[in-house]
């Protein structure tokens, strides 16, 4: 990636529908230049969607979680970890979920309606079988928005 393909990228950031002819002129390139560094960074895996971000908060879920599962080390016949997440991946308010290290097995970040409806949001998770425990987290304010937009720009230039 090269200056060009960060400005091109906080563009596009700042204003998702600008379009690439009125790209190409605030950057000053050809249109065909921009389209063929967006198709690259779209293809190289750099780019992962260009559909519009969505509020929880404003979609009626301003409670965010984030849930530490622990999982049975014996569920083969459950599907293991990806069993869960199969599990998981049925349940809307589960936004995103990992396998991690350390005292849990996967984490969750969820979000629901009220205080009272993450035990709902709970109770949906926990009834996969391969769950054996889990310990919740809830966010009480967002100090930073998931980004990546600054880890572009810090890349050193080859």
């Amino acid at each position: 990636m090269d200056d060009l393909d960060r400005r091109l990228l906080a563009l596009f950031a700042d204003d998702p529908r600008i379009g690439v002819l009125q790209a190409s002129r605030e950057l000053g390139v050809a249109r065909g230049t921009v389209q063929a560094r967006l198709d690259k960074l779209t293809s190289s895996g750099v780019v992962t969607g260009w559909g519009p971000e969505l509020s929880p908060q404003a979609l009626g879920f301003p409670v965010t979680a984030f849930l530490t599962l622990e999982i049975r080390q014996d569920n083969v016949e459950l599907g293991g970890h990806d069993g869960v997440a199969r599990h998981l991946a049925t349940i809307p308010e589960v936004l995103e979920a990992h396998t991690i290290t350390g005292a849990g097995d996967l984490f969750a970040r969820v979000v629901a309606r009220s205080n009272s409806d993450l035990q709902r949001v709970i109770d949906l998770v926990l009834k996969d079988p391969a769950i054996v425990r889990s310990s919740t987290v809830i966010a009480l304010a967002t100090q930073i928005p998931y980004r990546v937009l600054p880890l572009a720009h810090s890349m050193d230039t080859p």
